[in-house]
């Protein structure tokens, strides 16, 4: 069974301004990035749950026309985050974020890249494909800490187990001065609606079995915030 929607109503000098909604670690409130979205359905999920998209911001590697011939779900998703006021970026690539026009000045309170994959070039194992991995992380990151505010926090969720280990997640953000403060079950159903495409191939809009997720939370390290501020 997927978690309530909390409600929270803040106040600001005595006076409450308005519910905020939860949906696990994340706010209505908080500016929201997500990329690596396959076909969008996590977004939809989040703004769904908060009533709004007007928070969030989401890039599709694929161009609008690939991204509904490659998702039966995607034309919907994306009519329906238009209305709910989500921002959709299309041909964005997760490695150049930083540069992008419509983002370069913008500092995002929550980062998410759920289940990044550089494609299927070659078994798990392979050290090639390990390697693949690792660059696509390790991009994400360089560009991920330049959008991120200095209090934001940037989530990846990954599935765990020896192959997966091997990409070295944490050692990878520690490279842009990302410190790893905790790490949760990462669970599906806590999103109703989200759906994980393997986004490569012929069978790109097929989901994949996730067992064993985590999501890593990361922030930017103390030396570094004091830098920012």
């Amino acid at each position: 069974m997927a978690p309530p929607v909390v409600e929270v109503a803040p106040v600001v000098e005595g006076k409450k301004v308005g519910r905020v909604k939860w949906v696990k670690h994340y706010s209505s409130s908080q500016s929201i990035l997500i990329v690596g979205d396959g076909d969008l359905s996590f977004l939809r999920a989040l703004a769904t749950a908060f009533g709004s998209g007007d928070c969030i911001v989401a890039t599709s590697l694929d161009s609008y026309s690939d991204l509904i011939g490659m998702y039966s779900q995607a034309e919907s998703n994306v009519k329906e985050l238009k209305r709910m006021g989500a921002t959709v970026l299309h041909g964005v690539d997760v490695k150049n974020t930083k540069k992008h026009v419509d983002l370069k000045f913008t500092r995002f309170e929550r980062i998410i890249f759920n289940l990044p994959h550089a494609g299927f070039i070659g078994e798990e194992t392979q050290a090639h494909m390990i390697s693949a991995h690792q660059v696509l992380v390790r991009r994400f990151f360089r560009n991920a800490s330049h959008l991120l505010h200095p209090d934001g926090e940037i989530h990846v969720s990954h599935k765990t187990g020896e192959r997966y280990n091997r990409w070295e997640i944490e050692e990878l953000a520690s490279e842009f001065s990302l410190v790893m403060f905790k790490s949760l079950v990462f669970r599906k159903e806590d999103y109703p609606g989200y759906n994980q495409k393997r986004g490569d191939g012929e069978r790109c809009d097929q989901e994949f079995p996730l067992r064993n997720g985590c999501t890593f939370m990361f922030s930017l390290t103390p030396s570094v915030f004091s830098l920012v501020l």
